[in-house]
């Protein structure tokens, strides 16, 4: 009962502590607030709630609160949030589970095993739903293809020439190849190969810093693949890969590893400069049909347009966003794009 007061008092001077970092807040907006004494900045904040709850807090949790008030203040947490908490359903989850949760989710799944080294970072993370895969790829040259919680194949690419970190990763679903970018090349790897002389391909030299990459899903079944891809220098790349190709475009000069290198010159690879900056993502909707881009460049920060658009000089459907869009997504259901700058 004690402990039931304590708590009590403990969490109505915590909602007085909220109330008053959110009129602080509102009177910032505003330009009407000026600094005094009884300012409530992170630090005290930090301690204030340190003080009243003790080590029953994490301080990435009272991090993720303040910065929510501090963000939007008409919009308040609820004070559970300051515990880690979300959500009714979490209270099932499993002990190995029981991690701070970012979503509404009711479980999550984890893959014990480590694919990445220390200091490595993932960069690329695709599913492919018809295969029952999961493909990750690392800055360092991880590439690990999962199917559910276990890994099926994984290949470290280090190439002693070109130290290019990997910027994303997709699936080819026709050819049934993984297809990375690197800074300055194409790898294309033959996941299930168990030759030992033929993985898988590489595709150089690029003139631009390759960023990210995704698959152009077509309805069709022949044996070939399209992709596009976005460099530092605000172009957009339209590539069709067929079967073909890797039996006329090999370089019998030179190999890398496993992998047969192909002539980037070789390839018809229509390009168009859309943005004027880097180009940060790309995305295909098969459902629209349509490809969208997006940018940090005011001007120019998302274009969603037929793939067509790339091989001629018609305009494109752009718009502005200021300091431009980081991500972006379509919701079928509802039917509209969602950018985040």
């Amino acid at each position: 009962a004690l402990e039931s007061i304590d708590f009590k008092n403990a969490l109505a001077q915590f909602q007085n502590l909220v109330e008053k970092m959110i009129i602080q807040r509102t009177k910032e907006s505003s330009g009407l607030y000026t600094k005094d004494d009884d300012e409530i900045d992170y630090e005290k904040f930090y301690k204030t709630t340190r003080t009243l709850f003790g080590s029953a807090v994490k301080d990435q949790d009272i991090q993720a609160f303040f910065r929510k008030i501090m963000s939007n203040p008409d919009e308040r947490p609820e004070w559970t949030e300051i515990f880690g908490c979300f959500s009714r359903e979490s209270v099932g989850i499993s002990s190995a589970s029981k991690e701070t949760l970012v979503l509404l989710v009711s479980e999550k799944q984890q893959i014990a095993h480590s694919v990445v080294k220390r200091k490595d970072v993932i960069k690329g993370i695709v599913k492919v739903p018809l295969l029952h895969l999961t493909v990750t790829a690392s800055q360092k040259g991880m590439i690990t293809v999962f199917s559910k919680k276990k890994i099926l194949f994984s290949y470290f690419f280090y190439f002693h020439q070109d130290t290019a970190w990997i910027t994303g990763c997709d699936f080819l679903p026709n050819l049934n190849y993984v297809v990375a970018v690197t800074e300055s090349t194409i790898i294309l790897w033959d996941y299930k190969s168990k030759e030992s002389e033929s993985n898988g391909f590489v595709i150089k030299p690029m003139k631009n810093c390759l960023l990210c990459i995704c698959t152009v899903t077509m309805a069709d079944n022949l044996a070939k693949d399209t992709i596009l891809m976005g460099d530092d220098k605000g172009y957009v790349y339209l590539l069709t890969i067929t079967s073909d190709d890797f039996i006329m475009k090999q370089s019998k000069a030179e190999k890398v590893l496993k992998f047969k290198v192909m002539d980037s010159e070789s390839f018809d690879m229509p390009k168009r400069k859309l943005h004027d900056d880097w180009v940060g993502k790309i995305k295909y909707f098969p459902t629209l049909k349509l490809f969208g881009s997006c940018s940090t460049d005011s001007i120019n920060s998302f274009v969603l347009d037929d793939i067509k658009r790339l091989e001629d000089h018609l305009p494109v459907k752009e718009f502005s966003v200021p300091k431009g869009v980081n991500a972006f997504t379509y919701c079928g259901k509802a039917k509209v794009i969602v950018t985040g700058g």
